[in-house]
């Protein structure tokens, strides 16, 4: 898009008409990602293996005179991907928009961690939102435009500790196949971008940190927001990402963390200071 060839609405975050595949749209990010992209005028393709949550998913996004087509598919699975895109072809035929989000990982020490246990992680991270990707990029290739934008984590840049090298691995392998795929399609048209979220509260999340009671307030320790990410954080991001607003952003890596990453490991947040300082008034 150019200032000579605007949207015909003249709303750069119109998605009118185009059509959105999303992974893990039963819940959570991908759930959000999806509502967010139907409001802006998009008609979605739901992806999760959890048939109840996409349903529900599918209902809102109808209730707003939007398109949703259902497909419950493993998404580590490069040969179920394929039969999904060819499912997305006879419905729509086109993508305009992947949000490649569904994905699980796997806690284990290092010197625990089975390799076939890494096997299914890598797998699961890197292999299937490889094949989403190819899948959804050959498609887009073919119109000349498209977007996806892939979801790593903190993980894919900084360590965490607690067990999760697998997932860690994985992610950082997703950030440097965003890099790569962005390299060789953006001038085709084809941009690829990756969001890297902190802690979000999900069901996973939510019971760990009721079996660990300090485990929220650790986490907030390095959140300079003072507050764990929800899902409907990612609502607006995905519509930049998938609109024309977002023309000349590609091979990015985009932090949704409350500011974690930009403070340093020694850092104290603001919220931390104002407790300082209160202490310090207190005992003058």
């Amino acid at each position: 898009m150019t200032m000579d060839n605007p949207p015909s609405s003249g709303n750069l975050f119109d998605l009118t008409g185009k059509v959105a595949v999303i992974s893990g749209a039963a819940q959570g990010l991908g759930k959000a990602a999806s509502l967010a992209v139907a409001q802006a005028g998009a008609n979605v393709v739901l992806v999760d293996r959890n048939i109840s949550g996409l349903e529900t998913t599918a209902d809102l996004i109808r209730k707003m005179g939007r398109k949703a087509l259902v497909s419950v598919t493993n998404v580590s699975d490069p040969d179920a991907i394929a039969e999904l895109f060819k499912q997305v072809d006879l419905e729509f035929g086109r993508v305009d928009f992947l949000g490649n989000i569904a994905g699980d990982g796997h806690l284990a020490k290092p010197e625990e961690l089975t390799i076939a246990d890494l096997h299914s992680v890598l797998q699961n991270l890197v292999v299937g939102r490889f094949a989403m990707c190819q899948q959804a990029g050959l498609r887009m290739l073919s119109q000349g435009r498209g977007s996806i934008m892939n979801i790593g984590s903190l993980a894919s840049s900084t360590a965490l500790g607690r067990g999760h090298i697998a997932y860690s691995m994985a992610m950082g392998a997703v950030v440097q196949m965003t890099r790569e795929l962005s390299t060789e399609w953006s001038h085709r048209g084809v941009r690829v971008n990756c969001v890297t979220p902190a802690q979000i509260v999900n069901p996973g999340l939510t019971a760990r940190m009721s079996e660990d009671p300090t485990l929220e307030e650790r986490f907030l320790h390095g959140i300079p927001a003072h507050r764990l990410g929800q899902p409907n954080d990612i609502m607006g991001l995905a519509v930049l990402l998938a609109s024309d607003s977002s023309s000349w952003i590609t091979g990015a890596i985009i932090p949704l963390d409350g500011g974690n990453m930009a403070m340093n490991a020694g850092g104290t947040p603001g919220h931390e200071q104002r407790s300082i300082q209160n202490f310090h008034a207190k005992t003058k």
